[in-house]
């Protein structure tokens, strides 16, 4: 069992930055994909970023949504089990709840919510314009 708990959410005006954090604990946390998700209200959740473990075949490689492309930056400290996703140029439309997830495949994490493995609880964003 993996257990994720994320952090550093908040409110921000627009053009401002947030850095989130994912604490991974459990066995073997540290060899899996990881990636953010976020769902505003009324909304589907949404792939944002993802992280694949360094020690798999495409390991280290990361993929982002074509909406915070160039704004935010996801990375990870394997030694900390930490995972996080630095988010700069923020605009009203990024406001929504932010979740920390795992996924222990072996091929390129997928951009699904519904194929992942292990879930946090969430961190809200607000931004105001």
């Amino acid at each position: 069992q993996v257990q994720l708990a994320e952090s550093g959410g908040g409110a921000v005006q627009a053009g401002g930055s947030l850095r989130l954090s994912c604490l991974v604990s459990g066995r073997e946390s540290i060899s899996y994909a990881m990636a953010w998700f976020r769902q505003a209200p009324g909304k589907d959740r949404e792939f944002v970023a993802s992280s694949a473990w360094s020690g798999r075949v495409n390991g280290g490689s990361t993929s982002y949504a074509d909406s915070v492309q160039g704004r935010f930056t996801i990375s990870r400290e394997d030694a900390k089990n930490t995972v996080f996703l630095q988010m700069d140029n923020l605009r009203p439309d990024d406001t929504a709840v932010y979740y920390c997830a795992a996924w222990g495949g072996i091929a390129t994490p997928p951009k699904t919510f519904d194929e992942y493995d292990f879930w946090g609880q969430g961190t809200q964003v607000i931004v105001s314009s």
